[in-house]
């Protein structure tokens, strides 16, 4: 399986900076975490000095987000989301970005990493807090609008065609009022809405957008009581990504010139209601229980065609049964019982290396701090004429140039430890949820599976004659094959 392309991104101000904090001490912490996660840096975006209260508009940041959606990179590595952004609008825009491109967002300060079990839970946290953002502006919205409503006053988008906006009240506009007159008398004449806008479209009229009339604008434009003089506001709401109409009871009406009468008005609309024909919407899209994770051995995603039961590849038509695949998962998930003793090894050699590391950055810090000690007596020393300017390079570029290099050793150290630390409270995680999985499988909901699968599976490929599931962070009987040790994937299955 093909490593995983990740870009660095790197944002330091002007006085971090001359704080010693460089962008290549970023990028060194960047790689080593990435080395430790067995993922290939392809791009690095730079964006040093640049404010963090806004960066989206930044080409770099443009450039990195390209390369996202053309699948060029699949996680962005930063050392904390301050750095990433710290306008709070921009944070959630991109956490909403980097899920629906199914790229993951890796914070070192914070911990956070998406491509693991335990960081997509930021996915959620972070969601709950932009729902919440969105309800609060939504909720003082909403309890404005009946009461401008009744007022007569604007409640938000555009006047109706025929109309425009006077000192707060809707009047009617002398330059348009006679084409909406012209579209209820042609339907009135023609009974068709297609026949109207072609009319409209072949005498030379547009929308106000300057759009050609279609049967969709003529519907509208009918059906909206304005034109007979009453217009209606508190009408409509916003509902999982849609308008949708609310109940009449909160309907707000007032009344406003009218453009055409009651009687053309009520004719066309009769005549509209016995036309209308009732069309199905398109059903929900239905997630399955392997949607996304499962991926052909030619490299092409599988998906479960309408009337399937089965996950096809649309590359080379490979197949497998939905009820076979949650089959053999079902006898993967035996590998998730272990024994005490298994799990006390596990977690004790895992520990023993982080303390190892722990140690061999603890040390490098101690030495930092001398070097800066030291750099700053030699600076003293020369303030005070007792070291000459002659002297002074002799002893300051020796320690400095070691100081530097002490400190892109912490970097290095440092990413090690933050990939350690990550995979310490994945398997941590994965050990507790998974105790007793296989047992309890057959009783869990759907979306309680669908979760599970979410949150173990990697990927799993599916060849002519066997199948591949990759599973997050488990542990494996050989602890020397431990990424920890050498640097690779963890829960790399063998076919079952």
């Amino acid at each position: 399986m093909s490593k995983k392309n990740v870009g660095i991104w790197i944002r330091v101000s002007t006085d971090d900076q001359a704080k010693g904090d460089s962008p290549e001490h970023h990028e060194k912490r960047g790689r080593m975490y990435a080395e430790v996660k067995d993922w290939n840096v392809v791009e690095v975006y730079h964006l040093e000095g640049v404010s963090g209260k806004q960066v989206l508009h930044h080409p770099e940041a443009q450039r990195m987000i390209e390369d996202v959606i053309s699948g060029k990179i699949t996680g962005l590595i930063f050392s904390k989301l301050a750095r990433l952004a710290r306008n709070t609008k921009e944070l959630l825009e991109l956490s909403d970005f980097f899920r629906e491109q199914e790229a993951d967002l890796i914070s070192l300060e914070e911990a956070v990493d998406t491509s693991s079990p335990s960081g997509r839970l930021f996915y959620t946290v972070i969601s709950a807090v932009a729902q919440w953002e969105r309800e609060e502006i939504a909720s003082r919205v909403k309890a404005s609008v009946p009461i401008r409503a009744k007022l007569g006053k604007r409640t938000g988008g555009d006047s109706p065609l025929g109309y425009k906006w006077v000192d707060n009240q809707l009047v009617i506009d002398e330059k348009e009022a006679p084409l909406r007159k012209l579209i209820y008398e042609l339907y009135a004449k023609e009974k068709r809405k297609k026949t109207v806008a072609r009319i409209l479209n072949e005498k030379g009229y547009r929308t106000r957008k300057n759009n050609l009339f279609t049967s969709q604008s003529i519907t509208k434009i009918i059906q909206d009581p304005v034109s007979k003089g009453l217009r209606r506001a508190n009408y409509t709401t916003y509902k999982n990504g849609k308008m949708v109409r609310k109940p009449e009871e909160e309907w707000v009406f007032t009344q406003v010139p009218a453009i055409v009468s009651e009687e053309l008005w009520d004719e066309c609309n009769r005549l509209m209601d016995k036309q209308t024909i009732k069309r199905n919407r398109p059903a929900k899209r239905v997630v399955h229980l392997f949607s996304s994770h499962l991926r052909c051995h030619c490299g092409g995603k599988m998906y479960v065609p309408t009337h399937t039961p089965k996950y096809v590849c649309r590359d080379c038509r490979n197949k497998i049964a939905k009820d076979d695949m949650e089959s053999i998962f079902h006898e993967q998930l035996k590998s998730f019982l272990f024994s005490q003793k298994d799990v006390e090894q596990y977690l004790s050699q895992a520990k023993r290396i982080h303390t190892d590391k722990q140690r061999e950055y603890d040390s490098l810090k101690k030495q930092e701090i001398t070097l800066k000690t030291e750099l700053n007596n030699i600076i003293r020393l020369n303030t005070k004429g007792i070291l000459t300017d002659e002297d002074f390079p002799d002893h300051y570029n020796p320690v400095s140039k070691q100081l530097s290099q002490i400190r892109a050793n912490v970097s290095g150290v440092q990413g090690e430890l933050d990939g350690i630390n990550q995979y310490l409270r994945d398997n941590d995680f994965m050990l507790n949820e998974a105790k007793d999985l296989y047992s309890r499988w057959q009783l869990l909901t759907f979306e309680d599976k669908r979760s599970i699968v979410e949150l173990i599976v990697k990927d799993i490929v599916v060849a002519k004659d066997e199948i591949e599931i990759n599973l997050f962070y488990a542990p494996t009987a050989n602890l020397s094959r431990h990424p920890l040790l050498k640097g690779g994937e963890m829960g790399n299955y063998p076919s079952c």
